[in-house]
């Protein structure tokens, strides 16, 4: 079996783990359970069940969409260069995957035993998630999709290279930083690391590709 046909089935078997999951203990859940969680991971919100039965198949359609269409936007890119990071492209979208599961199983969980986790299990669990993006940011090639995209970077090739060599650089630290603080910190502590970490790697980049098209312009 080709390399691409076995991710393909890897990925589906993940996209499949929260549907049979969810099958199976829907009829055990009680018919009044946990929906909304604090920073401490226990519930300030209540309801009705079947609020799940629109929830979880919504989670699911988002997931296998999004995997198709990442790992196929070579074919519709009208730049043309998407094609120049199509394994990249594949092992973001099996991530991508791996990651909105993931979430299925922990709401699913948190409906059976009223915790969801947030502060040391979904928490670092993103920050691994930013990790591995930051990994692979630095082969992404220039597209309209995928990526750091200002109108700097999608303007010049230069530009974009240097932003996500950056960008690729703070998502790993930083995805790395969020896993470490959330797991040794206080929840409160924890989740305000979460916030700010985010809100550097996420601005910097951006504020880099307009310093540098200027200069590199000029």
């Amino acid at each position: 079996m080709k390399k691409a046909n076995l991710t393909d089935v890897a990925a589906l078997v993940i996209w499949l783990l929260p549907i049979i999951y969810f099958i199976k203990i829907y009829a055990n859940l009680p018919q009044t359970i946990a929906l909304h969680f604090g920073l401490d991971g226990k519930p300030n919100r209540f309801g009705d069940k079947t609020e799940l039965l629109w929830t979880m198949p919504l989670l699911s359609i988002v997931t296998f969409g999004i995997y198709f269409l990442i790992k196929y936007l070579p074919k519709i890119d009208p730049k043309k260069t998407a094609g120049y990071s199509a394994e990249t492209f594949k092992k973001i979208s099996f991530a991508l995957v791996i990651f909105l599961s993931g979430l299925q199983v922990f709401i699913i969980n948190s409906s059976v035993t009223g915790y969801f986790g947030l502060d040391k299990l979904f928490l670092p669990f993103m920050g691994l998630f930013f990790a591995y993006l930051g990994n692979l940011m630095h082969s992404i090639k220039s597209n309209y999709f995928v990526g750091i995209r200002t109108p700097w970077t999608l303007e010049d090739p230069d530009t974009w290279r240097a932003t996500h060599q950056l960008g690729g650089k703070m998502w790993f630290i930083g995805g790395i930083i969020i896993t470490i603080s959330t797991l040794l910190l206080p929840p409160k502590i924890g989740f305000i690391f979460f916030i700010t970490i985010i809100v550097i790697i996420s601005l910097v980049p951006v504020i880099y590709s307009y310093i540098y098209f200027k200069e590199h312009k000029q």
